[in-house]
């Protein structure tokens, strides 16, 4: 068998689609799965759709998730260029040659014609379909009008009877009936080929084994395996695999506000997360396992798992498996993750790797941190209410018995230091008090922090913030509460 050869063809139209990146996934997955080649090809026959910058962002992507391209156009290859827009007299000279073997033909029509029978379909209510009539007019006479600088474009040619099949590595056997099939422009009149047409040449010429493309392309993959038994090629294995989905009818897309990986990279997920979550969307693992690295994923990878149903992005489980992944780092690494959101809301000389340790256990989004330590520059204004916990049996007069309590033990202690002996303090309240633990905690807490929900308890955030701050929230709690019973 020869070598694996898959390919990832993005358009470079400005950012990277959650469904492009689950394609270059599992392209990349089949090929190194089998220790075969993973080729970049950028498709910029599209001229009116690209973004100045945009293949930047794809060289950029692939490296972040570590999808090492084996060929493309920066590190080069046996079969370039790798850039379609430098590979245009190749595809002209095949276009002819397809006219010459009778699967293509020279079409002069104007958008005149093709408007008229695009409005004769519509009154009569049927789907539109060319019927070129210039396919009729001999090589020989196309070719003398195209000499005499005549405008056209290069249209396939389909015998509109019969049938043509493939077989899918997902969907099994296709097979659709030639009369449906249109007769597709395949090179255009400012001679850029079509997105279609010059797939089929690069493919070929690249020695791509499997094509991996969304499940869209299998009415139109006849098509181009009329193209290829045109030519007398080798048709590729096919993996048609079904789209990312925002619900069940409705396409992930970004122009309806949908996140692209740099969007989620933006918010704090991270890019080995996102990447391991994607390869979840339509493919399944023959155990229960959900985190997998890259070389994990290369090891089991299997085609016949990958399903014929939609995928739902769930953002809610691509939250959670990257709170995994932040846990699973060591404090140090999550540090210099966080600290650049650590810094946008913390300015007093505080002990950082202190707030980073209470956020790891509790961050599964990096961008939640911020707004999770705002308290720790500032006490934020906080209604009372708070203070009040129906489970704890909570009460204004027992949370303002605990602040004084705990301002008492606290003032007296001089070695801050220690967060050790801050926890043993407070933890012999409740004792020597006849009261329940959070009783104490869950007061002291609520007024050194002034919010309901805090990565850390009460210890473990007076120790960052120093006693004289402490102190004097607490003071500030004792102000209210005594304001409120009396």
């Amino acid at each position: 068998m020869s070598k694996i050869r898959t390919r990832f063809a993005p358009s470079p139209t400005g950012y990277m689609h959650i469904g492009n990146l689950r394609t270059a996934l599992f392209e990349y997955l089949i090929a190194k799965h089998e220790d075969g080649d993973f080729i970049l090809r950028i498709e910029d026959t599209d001229q009116e759709r690209l973004v100045e910058g945009a293949v930047d962002i794809i060289y950029d992507t692939l490296k972040e998730v570590g999808l090492t391209h084996d060929e493309g156009p920066d590190v080069g290859g046996d079969f370039g260029p790798y850039v379609q827009s430098e590979r245009l007299p190749m595809y002209k000279k095949y276009a002819d040659e397809l006219v010459d073997l009778g699967g293509a033909h020279y079409c002069f029509c104007g958008e005149e014609e093709i408007e008229k029978q695009r409005k004769e379909a519509e009154s009569l209510g049927i789907s539109f379909k060319y019927d070129d009539p210039c396919k009729h007019i001999s090589v020989e006479e196309a070719r003398e009008r195209i000499a005499n600088g005549e405008k056209y474009v290069v249209r396939q040619t389909i015998k509109h009877s019969g049938e043509t099949y493939f077989d899918d590595e997902v969907y099994g056997r296709i097979e659709v009936d030639n009369s449906i099939l249109d007769e597709s422009v395949l090179l255009k009149s400012d001679g850029y080929p079509t997105y279609n047409f010059a797939n089929i040449i690069d493919d070929h010429q690249m020695g791509i084994t499997h094509v991996v493309r969304g499940n869209e392309y299998l009415s139109s993959t006849p098509k181009y395996n009329l193209i290829y038994q045109s030519y007398g090629w080798d048709i590729p294995t096919y993996v048609h695999v079904p789209p990312v989905m925002k619900d069940e009818q409705h396409k992930l897309s970004k122009r309806n506000g949908d996140a692209s990986f740099q969007d989620l990279v933006k918010k704090g997920y991270l890019p080995q997360a996102i990447l391991n979550y994607i390869a979840l969307l339509g493919w399944s693992p023959e155990t229960e396992q959900e985190i997998y690295t890259l070389e994990e994923l290369i090891k089991v990878f299997d085609i016949k798992r990958i399903s014929k149903s939609p995928a739902i992005f769930d953002i809610d489980k691509l939250t959670w498996m990257n709170g995994m992944y932040l846990r699973e780092m060591s404090v140090e690494e999550f540090y210099e993750l966080a600290k650049p959101y650590i810094e946008q809301s913390v300015h007093r000389p505080v002990d950082m790797m202190a707030v980073a340790r209470i956020l790891q256990p509790r961050t599964d989004v990096l961008s939640t941190i911020p707004e999770s330590i705002d308290f720790i520059d500032e006490l934020p204004e906080y209604d009372i209410a708070m203070y009040v916990h129906k489970k704890m049996k909570t009460t204004y007069e027992i949370a303002l018995k605990a602040l004084k309590a705990a301002k008492e033990v606290l003032s007296e202690l001089n070695d801050w230091s220690n967060e050790e002996t801050l926890h043993e303090l407070l933890l012999a309240l409740p004792k020597q008090m006849e009261m329940k633990n959070g009783q104490i905690l869950w007061p002291v807490r609520t007024a050194i922090t002034g919010k309901q929900f805090t990565p850390g308890g009460a210890i473990e955030i007076a120790h960052i913030l120093g006693k004289d701050e402490t102190l004097k929230r607490i003071e500030v709690g004792i102000a209210k509460l005594e304001k409120e019973v009396n």
